[in-house]
């Protein structure tokens, strides 16, 4: 009985992106009979990372789902800088492609800044763009991080109230936590920034009444780190001997929290979700 309880504490990110994808499809198929808009999104993958490859897989395998058109531009580890950003300036001319997104992390002998950055923000499915970024600082929510916004749209699906309310962000990369940081400020949140390197997370964990923690670090945030009641999103991921951890002692964690996502099937299934609401809404808006 005890299990079945702890069950209903779990956020499902795959029903919830299943809800998403939805949605997302039915908008597709009236744009294609409206105006006869297919929404394009190409993907660019240098190299023969294994995980990249994976994750561009789930990217095309969820575009078939909806209803996009979908193109992989897989480009040979031997790629020079000038021939990403040559590609790169195509797609943007390109009037069937609505979005782009470079699949980090890229070789070690290229710029992933100076490429993001060649990127037409209208077409930066990604949210990562300078420019889409800055919007986000100033409230305007357009075309920003997936991730972060994933989790946003699962706070909204569970009605959970985020004004006034403490959020404490473990991880201050630009993919995660800062711009996680943003959106619950823009949403009246009180919010710690914390990270790996911060003196006594614990002090911090335990006044939070949402978490969201993405370090990598397998089983960073243990019960006794958390108050009862908190709602947590475990954005981490990590592997050792073939086994997938996320950064929350989930089956400890669990007993305390109100509601929290597993790894996987919590958040990754909503970040993929959200990045064909993106591809939607730059084919919307071109």
């Amino acid at each position: 009985m005890a299990e079945e309880n702890y069950d209903s504490r779990k956020i499902d990110g795959r029903s919830l992106s299943k809800k998403v994808e939805e949605q997302v499809k039915q908008e597709i198929d009236e744009l294609k009979a409206e105006k006869g808009i297919t929404p394009g999104l190409a993907t660019i993958l240098v190299g023969e990372d294994p995980a990249s490859k994976m994750y561009v897989r789930l990217k095309h395998k969820a575009c078939e789902r909806v209803g996009i058109h979908a193109e992989d531009h897989n480009m040979p580890e031997t790629t020079t800088q000038e021939e990403l950003m040559q590609r790169i300036r195509e797609l943007n001319a390109r009037e069937d492609i609505h979005g782009i997104l470079l699949q980090l992390p890229l070789p070690g002998h290229l710029d992933d800044k100076s490429a993001m950055l060649a990127i037409d923000p209208a077409k930066d499915a990604d949210g990562f763009h300078p420019y889409n970024m800055g919007k986000l600082l100033i409230g305007e929510e357009g075309l920003v991080p997936c991730t972060p916004k994933g989790v946003i749209r699962a706070l909204e699906e569970y009605e959970v109230s985020v004004q006034g309310k403490h959020a404490v962000i473990v991880g201050h990369s630009n993919v995660v936590g800062k711009p996680m940081a943003a959106m619950l400020i823009n949403r009246n949140a009180t919010v710690s920034v914390c990270h790996v390197f911060t003196d006594d997370l614990t002090k911090f964990t335990l006044e939070a009444d949402i978490i969201v923690v993405g370090t990598g670090v397998k089983h960073l945030i243990k019960a006794d780190m958390v108050k009862e009641g908190a709602v947590i999103f475990d954005v981490g991921i990590s592997e050792e001997d073939g086994k997938i951890y996320g950064d929350v002692d989930y089956d400890n964690v669990v007993k305390k929290a109100s509601l929290i996502t597993p790894v996987p099937g919590g958040v990754g299934p909503m970040t993929i979700a959200i990045l064909m609401e993106h591809v939607l809404m730059a084919a919307k808006n071109s």
